[in-house]
């Protein structure tokens, strides 16, 4: 979560708030509110958020695993298929 934290210290304001909504209503489970896609090939899914992408996949007990939150066009797919 590192990564996260100092992305978040680097961006605006509006960014923050709007990252950490996304992030909360992922872990709250609320899907349905989101942009979710499986990424081909691998177990992994992306939630976009304006610029932001972030990546994640569900454990055992189906909870949220964060694995990154990277702008658009970092080359945060091929990290991850």
């Amino acid at each position: 979560m590192r990564e996260l934290e100092k992305l978040l210290r680097k961006i605006s304001k509006k960014d923050q708030l709007a990252l950490r909504e996304e992030i909360g209503l992922l872990v709250q489970k609320k899907h349905q509110l989101l942009n979710i896609k499986k990424l081909q090939g691998s177990d992994f899914y992306r939630s976009r958020k304006g610029n932001f992408r972030i990546i994640f996949h569900y454990d055992k007990k189906s909870e949220v695993i964060i694995d990154a939150v990277r702008l658009k066009g970092e080359d945060i797919y091929k990290d991850f298929i």
